[in-house]
């Protein structure tokens, strides 16, 4: 969704207030694509500061992330403290300026920039997720197996010996 901040730029004694529900599904993120399961809630304050805008508020929704041990699907509640400065013209020294072009600012991407620094590296459903067998792929948090455990690289198998002499 894109909205128009050019009265913002002209008028300095005005404030816009958003309240939105936007209806995303999916956008594409390092070769996976991040989906919601719920519209995303957003209340912003946009206020003009000098040159810049000033904008804050709050972004609410809940993703549905794949858990990187065992690939479930799960839920993972997203809440985001806005504080971002908006700018017409764009200056090498400050990098943590959104730019804006032709007096619209694009709130679809302020939404995904700010969810992709938010999300996990490491995208656990449970603390305790045993992932899957690295033999028969089975989910062990659901069933158990009877692969061999034992597997040793050979480079290591020597150190392995020792231990099991103490």
């Amino acid at each position: 969704m894109v909205i128009d901040v050019s009265e913002l730029f002209s008028n300095k004694n005005t404030r816009k207030k958003i309240h939105l529900d936007l209806e995303k599904d999916k956008f594409f993120y390092e070769n996976e694509f991040v989906q919601f399961s719920k519209p995303v809630k957003l209340d912003l304050i946009l206020k003009p500061n000098g040159d810049e805008i000033d904008l804050s508020g709050e972004i609410e929704t809940e993703l549905l992330l794949a858990c990187s041990r065992c690939l479930e699907t799960f839920s993972y509640s997203v809440n985001i403290e806005l504080n971002e400065r908006l700018s017409k013209t764009l200056k090498s020294e400050d990098e943590d300026i959104i730019f804006i072009n032709n007096d619209r600012l694009d709130l679809d991407e302020i939404v995904e920039n700010n969810i992709i620094s938010m999300l996990p590296i490491k995208r656990l459903c449970s603390k305790g997720c045993k992932g899957l067998c690295h033999h028969c792929g089975i989910n062990l948090n659901h069933s158990t197996c009877k692969c061999a455990i034992d597997d040793v690289d050979p480079r290591l198998a020597k150190l392995k010996e020792l231990f099991l002499t103490d």
